[in-house]
């Protein structure tokens, strides 16, 4: 979403942040002036591995996904993000030490980040913005966690609700091949998961 004179809209971001916090003006402006904001094309990355992860990313528009490439150079995505959404190596950006995961954008993002220090700074100005992250970082160790015992326990189909629970609507701008990624089993696989699923719909 862009602006009447093409920069990054910053709307996006304080509707989620209002939809927990409470923000005055000033605390708004403080949000505001210190986001950065970042195009990125298809296929450029916000970190790869091995580098630090400097930037927690808000998507304004586009889809991104970060992935852990294994030994024998498989890829694993790890997580999606679109509107809305925050994406990162989060253990990276949290301790500053190199990425594990690549972050890759599959469409033209548009983006508003914070890097680490600025986020530490802007605690301290707008202490209720520590109370947001929070809530972010709690709900995505619940939703890793239940992904997790999914793996585990439950069947390709439940896997595969799952999914579309989860990303209503991203299958029709994923390739196939990453959200078998996803639910790790093959695309051949998931095309016959998928035509059973619907054919129950």
């Amino acid at each position: 979403m862009t602006t009447s004179d093409g920069s990054i809209s910053v709307v996006p971001l304080l509707q989620s942040l209002a939809r927990y916090l409470d923000l005055t003006p000033d605390e708004a402006a403080a949000i505001t002036a210190a986001v950065r904001p970042r195009r990125l094309r298809r296929r450029q990355f916000v970190v790869q591995a091995g580098d630090v992860c400097l930037y927690e990313s808000f998507v304004v528009r586009g889809c991104l996904r970060a992935y852990y490439t294994d030994a024998n150079g498989f890829e694993h995505n790890v997580l999606f993000a679109v509107e809305s959404w925050w994406i990162a190596d989060l253990a990276s950006f949290l301790t500053q030490a190199p990425a594990t995961l690549d972050v890759e954008a599959l469409e033209d993002c548009e983006l508003l980040q914070f890097d680490h220090p600025t986020l530490e700074s802007l605690y301290a100005r707008v202490p209720k913005l520590e109370r947001y992250f929070r809530l972010m970082l709690q709900n995505a160790f619940v939703a890793q966690q239940a992904r997790i015992l999914a793996g585990i326990s439950a069947p390709a189909e439940a896997r595969y609700r799952a999914f579309r629970l989860k990303y209503p609507q991203l299958e029709q701008r994923l390739p196939q091949r990453h959200i078998a990624s996803y639910l790790g089993i093959t695309p051949e696989f998931l095309s016959k998961v998928r035509k059973q699923v619907l054919a129950s719909l």
